[in-house]
C-alpha cells in the first residue's frame, strides 16, 4: 500500500466551508481513481491548516492518479482561497486500525 501526504494552509473562519466542499465535490473524483483504498484527513481548526492522507493500493496506482490529483487539489485549494504547502508520497510501512 502507498500514501500521498498532502499539506494544505486556508482560512480556519472557512474551515468547515472547505471540508464540506471537499467532501461534496472532490472526494466522489478521488473514489473514481484506480486503486484508490482510504482517506484519513486532519484539520487545525486554530491555523485552518489541513492535511489529507490517500491510500492507494500499489505505486502505480499512486504515480497514475497524480496528474488528477494535482488537478483535484487545485480545484479545492482555488475554492478555498487557500494553498497547497507540500505533497509527498510514502509506503505504508506498517499500519493498524482497531
Amino acid at each position: 500500500m502507498w500514501a500521498r501526504v498532502s499539506l494544505y494552509s486556508g482560512s480556519p473562519d472557512s474551515l468547515d466551508a472547505d471540508l464540506d466542499y471537499t467532501r461534496e465535490n472532490i472526494m466522489p473524483k478521488v473514489r473514481e481513481l484506480a486503486g484508490f483504498q482510504g482517506i484519513y484527513a486532519f484539520a487545525d481548526r486554530d491555523t485552518g491548516t489541513t492535511m489529507s492522507i490517500t491510500l492507494w493500493d500499489s505505486e502505480e496506482d499512486l504515480r497514475a492518479s497524480d496528474e488528477a490529483a494535482n488537478q483535484l487539489r487545485s480545484d479545492s485549494t482555488q475554492h478555498a482561497g487557500g494553498s497547497v504547502v507540500s505533497v509527498e508520497r510514502y509506503e505504508v510501512a506498517y499500519h493498524e486500525l482497531r
